[in-house]
């Protein structure tokens, strides 16, 4: 008798979504694509899938479901047989489906500039929309020490009377891996003036968090220290060029060398305006794969656009919110016809050097403390759709 109306009882049974959490998946090392996935699946079985530490797939509980068999690594075959069981479907159709997804999937790590929305037809889910588990980023300031003749405005030291320590620090970074954030990008002031930021990435590695450093790059053109940020696995760089310094194109060069993803960004300013054609294709002949170009000055629009296609003519992609989004003016708002979804303080949190947690870098609105509080606490300020 069981066994004949399970079935039935299946048909009007609400399906179970997979339970929420984080889940990860590395590619092996004799595979040629070497990608990585983070998967995310929130409290109602919808999920953030997060490529490479770049791309961000908003999926609804069907597609996190695939997602998550496949950084499960599932077969084709025990996939359709466990979707056909919960859905009630039939196994073919379900491992179509399950083809479908991977191979857009797939298709992103191979060619990564791709729009997932315009040419794989992913569903596109709002972000930053409803409640979530946790911020998908951590940005955390390390210090607000800034390198000999920086400008002191470049950074608000007068906010904050100390800097945590390694262990401090390490328990920041544990704590937001037991919360469901899967990536943490290391900035300050000058993070690289922490002697122990090579052990704190190491660390965000050995946890399974995609890791980001954002850096005038200087001390990079040190051989020795390139070489001890790239043994901990630091998964991507941003270096803020100085391109009237040549120390800042050594570091550059040093970088580009290395098997590291590096991303360069410039701030285009009524100054520098008639020379920043010049450093963007400079920068493309030394092989840099990736830009980001702000400007404080709305007046600057059109010759921000004109860099940005410049930019893209040199076969170089655009980066605009990784790690951090510096200004409301770049090239990806400014084409926007809807308004930007805003995630301060949503999509990601960011952590002053005494552990003090704003929405965003400039948001001085103090949620919490991440060594204090339990995050929990700190999460609560976050507001519903």
């Amino acid at each position: 008798m069981t066994s004949l109306f399970a079935p039935i009882r299946r048909l009007f049974t609400p399906i179970k979504p997979i339970p929420q959490g984080i889940y990860q998946y590395l590619s092996p090392v004799e595979d040629p694509r070497n990608y990585r996935l983070h998967l995310r699946i929130e409290h109602d079985g919808s999920g953030v899938l997060i490529v490479n530490a770049s791309t961000v797939l908003h999926l609804n509980q069907t597609a996190a479901e695939y997602a998550y068999y496949f950084v499960q690594n599932t077969s084709a075959e025990d996939v359709a047989r466990l979707v056909s069981r919960r859905y009630n479907v039939d196994p073919v159709l379900a491992a179509q489906d399950y083809r479908n997804l991977t191979d857009r999937i797939l298709t992103l790590i191979e060619v990564p500039d791709l729009d997932p929305v315009t040419f794989l037809d992913f569903d596109r889910k709002t972000p930053y929309a409803g409640r979530i588990l946790a911020p998908y980023r951590l940005y955390c300031a390390l210090t607000y020490r800034l390198p000999e003749g920086a400008a002191p405005e470049a950074a608000p030291t007068k906010r904050v009377e100390r800097e945590l320590s390694t262990d401090e620090w390490i328990s920041v970074l544990d704590k937001a891996w037991q919360a469901g954030i899967p990536h943490i990008v290391f900035t300050g002031g000058e993070p690289t003036l922490r002697d122990d930021l090579p052990s704190l990435i190491a660390h965000a590695e050995q946890n399974g968090q995609v890791s980001g450093l954002l850096s005038n790059g200087l001390r990079l053109a040190d051989e020795g220290y390139l070489y001890a940020l790239l043994q901990t696995g630091l998964d991507h760089l941003m270096i803020v060029l100085d391109p009237e310094k040549d120390g800042s194109w050594q570091a550059l060069a040093k970088v580009l060398a290395a098997d590291l993803f590096t991303a360069v960004h410039l701030t285009l300013t009524a100054q520098n305006s008639a020379e920043l054609p010049r450093y963007v294709k400079k920068l493309a002949e030394m092989g840099t794969p990736a830009i980001s170009l702000t400007t404080k000055d709305p007046s600057l629009g059109e010759r921000l656009q004109a860099l940005r296609d410049q930019a893209a003519g040199l076969q170089m992609s655009l980066v605009w919110d990784l790690p951090v989004p510096y200004s409301s003016q770049n090239p990806i708002a400014m084409e926007l016809v809807e308004e930007k979804p805003d995630g301060a303080g949503r999509a990601w949190l960011y952590v002053e050097p005494d552990g003090d947690v704003l929405p965003a870098q400039g948001v001085n609105q103090i949620m919490g403390n991440m060594v204090k509080d339990p995050f929990e606490k700190i999460w609560k300020h976050y507001p519903t759709a």
